[in-house]
């Protein structure tokens, strides 16, 4: 795509009035950059620590020898 091909680009704030002071576009430019976007959040990722897998446990053999199975490895 070249630079012909893309649609101009209307401003997005216009400044209308002509005493505004800089300060008082920075405050406007602060309040609508912090209105937000369209776009949805990134999903935050779960931690791999509190991920279902890890809170199954498994059950070891009770009975003579069942502490030695609980570090053996399966």
């Amino acid at each position: 795509m070249t630079a012909e091909d893309k649609p101009a680009q209307q401003p997005i704030l216009k400044v209308v009035s002509p005493d505004a002071t800089p300060e008082e576009i920075a405050a406007l430019v602060a309040v609508f950059s912090s209105l937000g976007t369209t776009e949805a959040p990134p999903r935050k990722r779960q931690s791999e620590w509190s991920a279902n897998h890890r809170r199954v446990r498994v059950n070891y053999s009770h009975g003579p020898g069942g502490w030695r199975s609980s570090g053996l490895p399966r």
